[in-house]
């Protein structure tokens, strides 16, 4: 799977970003971003000419940014063929939604007394919910996520905002495989707003559990569709 001129150009608009004193871990920044959005899509090989020359940069600076990438698990490097997207095997999408529950249950249920501070999670739903009028199904996809990382950021814990940054991305790699995010997103537009507003009712306990009850529902349709789609055994490798 390669990378048209195009969208070698569309990547060159993305130099504005680097500034003048362009790094590995802008590179990987941007980088990290185009494989969010399904740029770069899962078992696609990266090109360190193309993407250099599209970006500016040197081979050496890419090099690292592909390093600092493949230690979040999002790329993966194949001896005497290059780096490519990682793709996820079943193992890790039962993976990351474990590590999902333990950490966003975590941030609920340590919320301590309410009111919660509750205008970004607020603007991830009505922004969800904008994206589903206009029947923009990867804007849905993207406010979901969205929502779990300001659920997360309730914590206020830079160290949990990180964590939770590197398994929401990969677990986007995921959903460009299923590549239905009206299906995989729609229905939890309705649980995003419910847990809203209990919180917003200062109900914390019962917003924990409408969440366990919603990751666990997550995992299992999500597994259930992407056990059929990708090889079992070496899938993040290939």
């Amino acid at each position: 799977m390669g990378t048209t001129g195009s969208e070698l150009g569309e990547l060159a608009d993305d130099r504005r970003l680097l500034g003048r004193t362009s790094t590995a871990e802008r590179v990987a920044d941007i980088l990290r971003t185009r494989i969010a959005e399904g740029f770069f899509l899962p078992g696609a090989r990266l090109s360190e000419d193309s993407i250099g020359g599209a970006l500016g940069v040197s081979r050496n600076t890419l090099r690292e940014a592909f390093r600092l990438l493949t230690h979040e698990r999002l790329l993966v490097h194949q001896l005497n063929r290059g780096v490519f997207v990682r793709v996820l095997t079943v193992e890790d999408v039962e993976d990351i939604y474990r590590t999902r529950r333990l950490v966003e249950c975590a941030v609920v249920r340590g919320l301590g007394e309410p009111p919660f501070a509750l205008d970004g999670l607020r603007a991830a739903v009505v922004g969800g919910e904008q994206a589903a009028r206009e029947k923009h199904w990867k804007g849905v996809s993207t406010a979901n996520i969205h929502f779990h990382r300001e659920l997360v950021a309730l914590a206020r814990s830079a160290r949990t905002d990180e964590l939770m940054r590197g398994v929401l991305a990969e677990l986007r790699l995921a959903f460009h495989v299923v590549d239905d995010p009206r299906g995989l997103h729609e229905p939890y537009l309705v649980r995003n707003r419910e847990i809203l507003e209990v919180l917003k009712e200062g109900r914390r306990d019962d917003a924990e559990q409408l969440l366990a009850d919603y990751l666990d529902g997550s995992r299992t349709r999500l597994v259930q569709v992407y056990a059929g789609l990708v090889p079992e055994g070496d899938a993040a490798e290939r």
